[in-house]
């Protein structure tokens, strides 16, 4: 299976995606801190540790959907424009071949 057609099952259906149960766990959590983050438990941090999970990927994963959620809301509000789906595809290979970071 291709990147894209790997991605496209992530976003279509999580469940029946190619992802590994262990990151499925994380996604499901993120999901719930997308939208129901006062809800989070103890528990919550329980089954992610019982998936596999230490405590600093699980702080980085609130931090990205927070941030993401920040840049979103600020992008919406202030009237910029959204990248079209073909600058994605070119942001994402240029980020899987020199990194996400830019010198």
């Amino acid at each position: 299976m291709d990147a894209e057609a790997f991605v496209s099952g992530v976003i279509r259906d999580l469940e029946t995606s190619g992802l590994t149960e262990k990151e499925k766990a994380l996604f499901r959590f993120v999901d719930r801190v997308n939208g129901h983050s006062i809800s989070i438990t103890p528990s919550n941090m329980e089954t992610l540790h019982a998936a596999g999970w230490e405590d600093d990927a699980i702080y980085y994963a609130i931090t990205v959907c927070a941030l993401f959620n920040f840049y979103n809301r600020w992008i919406d509000a202030s009237g910029v424009h959204a990248l079209s789906d073909e600058a994605h595809r070119q942001n994402a290979k240029r980020s899987a071949t020199v990194g996400y970071v830019r010198k």
